[in-house]
């Protein structure tokens, strides 16, 4: 057996793992049997289909939103450091969220979906005024250069965000709550929300993943294989704005799983990206079920906000991602 089959097949195997632990485990233990028969306990189907599946289910599309955008800008920047969070996407979408509570923004012609829509808007708009910084400071726009302006405008939107938190009244707790990252309260609505932006945004990534196999090599060398460089740019930036911002518009700001996702999976199993995407979005998948089956069980019956889990794993690995690339460039 190839090692590109044993890579889907133990990463496919651990996303059920997860979503098995995470529908059974919690204040009321779910037997697995009532997945396939809802009769014989209403109350534990109820528990299952009304509660849980939906919060693991989103939970898994958030992760793997996040995930497979970070593999994506990971690729394209030629950067392991580089991630929606890191490179201002992230705070972009909240606060082109946290706008739409803070004003209460409501358009008729989205209805629902007005949340997120702004949310995707403040992430795509954020990527393209940091890579356009980054190409006034620097014309060769460094790895380095882009991720430091990345976290300049980060700064400078979590500002922002203060602000508006400052000024707010009664919205203050369900801000405060949103911007930690949880996926706790949601129902199905949530999943039907966030389901299309994944559907779109990950083909966009995913019809471009020999491309930014070609880019890895450098965008000259790409270019004379063949690829419309500027065009798949494009495309990559507009995919992972989407996933990111649909994703923060469902669970707030959750950090380092497109760091950390990614990096591991590439250590793991290689760095095609061919397979890359499709294996982040899986662990992506798993790891946030997991995170988030932490957060609401380790002090339970209270529960922590799953944002605080992804820091608690992603600070030190960033750290590590750090040093590593540091001492390889110093040797």
């Amino acid at each position: 057996m190839s090692k590109t089959a044993i890579a889907y097949i133990f990463s496919a195997a651990t996303l059920l793992v997860a979503v098995w632990l995470g529908v059974s485990i919690g204040s009321v233990k779910i037997p697995i049997q009532t997945l396939w028969n809802a009769t014989a306990d209403p109350t534990a189907a109820n528990i299952l289909w009304k509660i849980r599946m939906p919060r693991v289910v989103l939970a898994g599309l958030v992760g793997a939103s996040l995930a497979i955008s970070g593999a994506a800008f990971q690729g394209l920047l030629k950067n392991p450091l580089a991630d929606p969070y890191t490179l201002g996407v992230s705070s972009g979408a909240s606060v082109g969220a946290v706008m739409t509570l803070f004003f209460g923004i409501s358009i008729t012609f989205f209805g629902h979906f007005t949340l997120p829509v702004f949310s995707m808007i403040g992430a795509a708009l954020t990527m393209f005024v940091v890579l356009g910084f980054a190409r006034l400071v620097d014309r060769a726009m460094k790895m380095e250069t882009i991720i430091l302006t990345g976290i300049i405008f980060s700064s400078f939107l979590g500002s922002l965000l203060s602000l508006m938190i400052a000024l707010t009244g009664e919205e203050l707790r369900q801000i405060i709550g949103w911007l930690l990252g949880s996926v706790s309260m949601r129902g199905w609505s949530y999943v039907t929300m966030i389901l299309p932006f994944v559907g779109i945004g990950s083909v966009l990534l995913w019809i471009n993943r020999r491309e930014l196999n070609a880019m890895l090599f450098g965008e000259e060398r790409a270019h004379h294989l063949g690829v419309n460089v500027k065009r798949r740019k494009w495309m990559i930036l507009i995919g992972g704005s989407l996933l990111t911002g649909s994703a923060v518009a469902v669970s707030g700001t959750i950090g380092f799983v497109g760091l950390v996702v990614p990096h591991m999976t590439r250590l793991m199993w290689g760095a095609d990206h061919r397979h890359l995407l499709t294996l982040s979005f899986f662990n992506g998948a798993s790891l946030l079920i997991i995170c988030d089956l932490v957060a609401r069980t380790i002090i339970s019956p209270s529960e922590l906000p799953v944002g605080v889990i992804t820091a608690f794993i992603g600070a030190p690995v960033f750290a590590f991602i750090f040093y590593r690339q540091r001492r390889k460039g110093a040797m």
